[in-house]
């Protein structure tokens, strides 16, 4: 099983990243404007937020969901073929890709905590690093028409196909979820929690979506912007590898330390934006913002519900869908008028996350 999770993790995980880095400019090379390609992305986000409620009316995110989710993830991946001269077309396929990806995840990270556990996880999650990072140093060679971009597109889809059908049928019941999805999940009991998972995702923003613009505006050469991505993933693969040591330790309190550092990650990147040395040392930090603390927010939602599968929906709807759409759209908003405060504000937000956090810790005590 560890396995065939750590290969479900390397082809999901390069599926987001042909997905995020090169369609994008794959739906540029197909002729669709900036103001077409946006709302087609912002459609994603804004999914991943609303899928999660459904099943507060009753769905459950069982074997067979998982499996029509899997199929919606790889007809929307190939729909792109077809659709990609045609808005409404491409708006389509990309909200039924968004609803496979929503779904998806949950039910394999569940199953990762169950059967690898929390301190073990992040060995096997580092392989999603690996293959985000692995597919694009190659597309990036290849990427010669829109029609080669989409063939990627369509094989990481149908390697997580493969490998999270397998993980499925292997893993047919998970025993320690509870009857009724509902029984035990109220996100308002621990609400200063999820302000904190949305806030947290919000102040990426900035980093997700103009940290490359960002840095060539100050004088950072593209190849070394390439350099600083791919020195951020770096350190959260050597994280995922070392943090199970770290994992011992009050979960609560790693997610305001985190927050806090995350921070003083922006903070560094919007007072010295031209020094190369510290944005190397902001990258650095990607490891405590993303790798650590990924792995403790979903930990503490492990054992905090028992609604597990539904709680690990919520998560990545709140954070990566609502907090990423906010994130994205609060971000453009900053770099069109204030440019000079644009990581000013995602220090903001992730300090007012590490505050939430901070709350949480000491009421949960």
């Amino acid at each position: 099983m560890i396995f065939l999770v750590a290969l479900f993790y390397f082809f999901y995980f390069a599926l987001i990243g042909v997905h995020v880095i090169f369609v994008p400019k794959i739906l540029s090379m197909s002729g669709m404007s900036a103001m077409e390609i946006g709302i087609i992305f912002a459609s994603a986000p804004l999914v991943r937020f609303a899928v999660p409620f459904l099943f507060l009316r009753g769905f459950k995110l069982d074997q067979r969901t998982f499996y029509v989710s899997l199929a919606f993830m790889s007809v929307g991946a190939a729909g792109f073929y077809p659709s990609l001269e045609h808005f409404w077309a491409l708006l389509g396929v990309n909200v039924l890709f968004g609803i496979g990806i929503a779904l998806v995840l949950p039910y394999v990270e569940v199953i990762a905590l169950e059967k690898i556990g929390r301190e073990q996880y992040g060995k096997i999650r580092l392989f999603g690093s690996i293959g985000f990072i692995a597919v694009a140093l190659v597309l990036v060679k290849w990427l010669t028409s829109a029609q080669v971009g989409i063939g990627f597109l369509i094989a990481m889809a149908v390697g997580t196909l493969i490998f999270g059908a397998i993980i499925g049928s292997v893993h047919q019941k998970n025993s320690s979820e509870c009857e009724h999805e509902v029984c035990s999940f109220n996100p308002l009991a621990h609400l200063s929690l999820w302000i904190g998972f949305f806030l947290m995702q919000v102040s990426f923003g900035p980093f997700y979506n103009f940290f490359t613009i960002y840095a060539t505006d100050h004088g950072v050469s593209l190849e070394s912007t390439v350099w600083l991505w791919g020195f951020g993933v770096i350190a959260e693969i050597a994280m995922f590898y070392f943090q199970g040591g770290l994992l011992r330790r009050n979960l609560y309190t790693i997610l305001w330390i985190t927050a806090f550092i995350t921070a003083v990650r922006w903070l560094l990147v919007d007072l010295f934006p031209t020094s190369l040395p510290l944005l190397f040392v902001s990258q650095s930090l990607h490891a405590f913002s993303f790798a650590l603390f990924h792995t403790a927010a979903i930990s503490v939602l492990f054992s905090l519900y028992s609604a597990r599968r539904l709680s690990q929906q919520f998560f990545f709807g709140i954070s990566y869908g609502l907090g990423g759409f906010v994130g994205a759209l609060g971000a453009g908003v900053l770099y069109q008028y204030t440019p000079e405060y644009l990581f000013a504000g995602g220090a903001i937000a992730a300090l007012g996350a590490s505050m939430a956090f901070y709350v949480h810790t000491y009421h949960a005590k």
